[in-house]
Order: structure tokens, then C-alpha cells, then sequence
């Protein structure tokens, strides 16, 4: 039997260079570890539709959904493994708040190495660092 795939969805999020990052709160998989914003994907919801949910829930706005920057395949020990999507935030209404992270930042994409990373998002870090993938 093979375990459930849980997809996932990040949005990378930029302005003037920089990138909005979040730190996960006290109490929950991984506290203190940086990630991008946005999360698992709903039964029977698209990855566009979960990303566009996630960053209402987590940040107030109401994104569009570009294109996708990058893909990956990751596993923590003891969980299900996930397809983490990253995708492109071109533009958003509202005004972004922090709805339940533990701190919220706008990094430089060449100093996204300095923070502690959930191990999902490193790999992607080190692309938007060579310059690729990036979103604006």
C-alpha cells in the first residue's frame, strides 16, 4: 500500500528584490522554521484554488495565481510524503497581514540562506539564488 501524496502550496510573493517569508508558530510541525506562504491543498480543490485560499487564510489578501516556478517531491520522517508547487504571486488585493505566523519578513532572495528553512523550501532557495526561477 502506498502512502497518500499530500500536495502542497507555496506562493512566492516579491517586491523591490525581496521576497515575503514566514516563520512558523510554537506548537506546530516545525516551529521556528521559515517557509513561503500557503499550505496543503483540499480534497478535490485545484493546487491554483488551495494557493489562492491559503494566502486569504494566512496573509488577508486575495491572490493571483501565476505561473508555476518550481516543483518538488519531499518526505519528512513519519509523515505522508508531499508535492510541494511553488508559484508565482503576481499581484494581490488587499493589504498582506499576519494572520498566524510567528513573524513575517521581506528577505532579500540573496539573503534567504540566513534564516532556517523548512528542508522542503532549500532546494527552491538555492534556484531563485542562481537566478532562476524567479518571479519578477
Amino acid at each position: 500500500m502506498t502512502a497518500r501524496v499530500i500536495q502542497v502550496a507555496a506562493g512566492v510573493i516579491a517586491r523591490a528584490g525581496a521576497v515575503l517569508v514566514c516563520q512558523r508558530p510554537a506548537g506546530g510541525h516545525h516551529p521556528g522554521k521559515w517557509e513561503f506562504p500557503g499550505g496543503k491543498v483540499e480534497s478535490g480543490e485545484s493546487l491554483e484554488d488551495g494557493m489562492r485560499r491559503e494566502l486569504q487564510e494566512e496573509l488577508g489578501i486575495e491572490a493571483e495565481v501565476g505561473a508555476v516556478l518550481w516543483q518538488s517531491e519531499h518526505h519528512y520522517r513519519g509523515r505522508a510524503p508531499f508535492v510541494l508547487t511553488f508559484f508565482a504571486i503576481p499581484q494581490y488585493r488587499g493589504t498582506i497581514s499576519n494572520r498566524c505566523f510567528a513573524d513575517m519578513r521581506w528577505v532579500a532572495v540573496g539573503e534567504l540562506g540566513t534564516l532556517d528553512f523548512l528542508e522542503g523550501d532549500r532546494e527552491f532557495i538555492l534556484l531563485l539564488q542562481s537566478g532562476r526561477g524567479r518571479p519578477d
